[in-house]
């Protein structure tokens, strides 16, 4: 019996000396990396505090009823429940609306940036960066300087722009109502928000274009490429995999951004039978308009959880496998 009982000891005493090792060991490495910890400890304190946190507290609030008056009720998954269930402006308009949607500005938006890049990577020097600089200037627009812009060009009266250009060739007989009707409002939208979104992931991609080795294009000469399109298939796309991940990631967040759009052209928040009313439109009004905020913080998770899996296809697609 007494011999169990050294033999206990013996045992906690060694597991005790073996973790308190291991923290030893934690901290002598930690201090002898010191300087790196300093240096990544700024970007650390900004990710916890604005993202990691923040994050963390919406899936937790999401689980409750919060008007912002009282205190958070826990509710369990009723939040989800209604969701899925009874909130049928989300089912039937928003959800559908930002599928359709993030699906053509996403990969719409995506080409287009690519393949501005490669044509304005062509150009001569002098006149690469105007052509640069016209198609970036527009995603700095925000949705005040964009409606000025595009408010007198689809009015829906016979003074609009489009509509007063197209009375003049006869290839309408009345005026459309490009911002403010159910049939146009999504496809105006769209247009729109193909027109800005040459932003940071445009100028990734040329960056990255403008830097693969030319060596590389002359070897592939030698090895059998005879044309501009096998040359973008088998050297520039590869050797911009990092920019192109960069830019399909911005492509995504971008279109999920862009809801305000609609409300924006139209002048009514919600939109015309809710042609442009998105996700983030829905959460704004239950946040902003209802304070219903457990509920559109469910919402935002949920649309978290869409941006998550968009991006990981998007590294599925574009990330730098192993060997590569």
């Amino acid at each position: 019996m007494l011999n169990n009982e050294v033999h206990a000891l013996r045992r906690a005493h060694t597991s005790t000396s073996k973790s308190r090792s291991k923290v030893s060991d934690f901290f002598l490495k930690l201090w002898a990396f010191r300087a790196s910890y300093l240096f990544i400890a700024p970007f650390m304190i900004c990710f916890i505090v604005f993202i990691l946190i923040p994050v963390l507290c919406a899936i937790v609030l999401s689980f409750m009823y919060y008007n912002a008056l009282e205190a958070p009720r826990f509710i369990g998954w009723d939040n989800f429940r209604y969701m899925l269930s009874q909130d049928l402006i989300l089912i039937k308009y928003a959800l559908p609306n930002t599928i359709s949607f993030a699906l053509i500005i996403g990969p719409g938006g995506y080409i287009c940036a690519f393949m501005l890049a490669w044509l304005i990577s062509i150009l001569p020097g002098i006149y690469r960066k105007w052509f640069t600089l016209a198609l970036y200037t527009p995603s700095l627009a925000g949705l005040v300087a964009m409606s000025i812009i595009w408010t007198p060009l689809l009015s829906s009266d016979r003074l609009g722009y489009l509509n007063s250009f197209l009375l003049n060739l006869g290839l309408i007989s009345e005026p459309v109502l490009w911002a403010t009707s159910k049939e146009h409002l999504m496809n105006s939208m769209i247009v729109v928000t193909l027109w800005k979104s040459m932003g940071i992931g445009f100028l990734a991609m040329l960056a990255g274009i403008l830097n693969v080795n030319p060596e590389l294009y002359e070897a592939g000469r030698l090895d059998g490429i005879r044309s501009r399109l096998e040359e973008i298939w088998y050297i520039t796309i590869p050797s911009t995999k990092p920019q192109m991940l960069f830019g399909a990631v911005m492509a995504i967040v971008g279109a999920i951004q862009s809801s305000g759009i609609g409300a924006a052209l139209s002048g009514m928040n919600p939109t015309p039978q809710y042609a442009g009313h998105m996700i983030v439109s829905q959460i704004d009004d239950y946040g902003f308009k209802r304070f219903e905020l457990g509920y559109a913080t469910a919402l935002s998770v949920i649309l978290l959880l869409i941006v998550f899996f968009a991006n990981k296809f998007a590294n599925k697609l574009f990330g730098t496998k192993e060997g590569e």
